[in-house]
This record gives structure tokens, sequence and C-alpha cells, in this order.
């Protein structure tokens, strides 16, 4: 008999095989987040700064959790980034809750945006 979690693990596996298939290696949970950041920016430069690679993977964060009302945007700057209304706390959680809880919401995002 198959559980959620199966189905969870099966979804995650099927999501990093698609992205191997289009990337080329096996991404890790940072290398999505900032791969969903890339795309909620349209940043397309070659040169990312350390800084930007951590402001982009702090919007793929804000926009996956948008999808559960933790965080609204609040609008756009001059550069097109987007800001983000924290609306309610994150639950206290160990390392292994927060990888599924993050993994639970770029399964969303990419089922949303039809991936």
């Amino acid at each position: 008999m198959a559980t959620i979690a199966d189905d969870f693990q099966s979804r995650w596996w099927d999501l990093e095989r698609k992205l191997m298939e289009r990337f080329g290696k096996k991404p890790d949970v940072e290398a999505i987040l900032f791969l969903i950041g890339l795309q909620e920016i349209g940043l397309s430069q070659e040169k990312i700064s350390k800084e930007q690679k951590q402001d982009l993977m702090h919007v793929a964060i804000c926009t996956i959790l948008s999808s559960s009302g933790y965080y609204i945007v609040e609008g756009k700057d001059q550069e097109g980034w987007p800001h983000f209304k924290q609306l309610q706390n994150l639950p206290i959680m160990n390392m292994i809750e927060q990888e599924a809880f993050l993994k639970d919401h770029i399964l969303l995002y990419f089922d949303n945006n039809q991936f």
C-alpha cells in the first residue's frame, strides 16, 4: 500500500530527473531554489555575485512559501526584484522537517507553473 510519503518521494525524484535531463546534473535543494529565483527575476546575466545568488534564493523561498500564506509580494524595486512581507511565522522544525517542508513547497511551485 502506497503512502503519502511514497508519493511525495516519487514526485521529488521525478522533479530531480526532469531537472537533470534539462541541466545535465542532479540538482540539490539549494540549486533548485536558485533556479526558481532566476525564473522569478528573469535574470540572464553571465556573472552572478555571491550576494545576488543569496538574494535569488531568498526570492525563491519567499515565492514558494507565499502559496501557503507565509509571505506576500509588496512590490518590486527599480531593478525588478520583488520585495516580500512576512505574514506569519514559519513553524519551528528540525533540519529534516525543514527540508521536507521546502521540498513540498518546491513541488507545489513546479505543479503550479506546469513544469
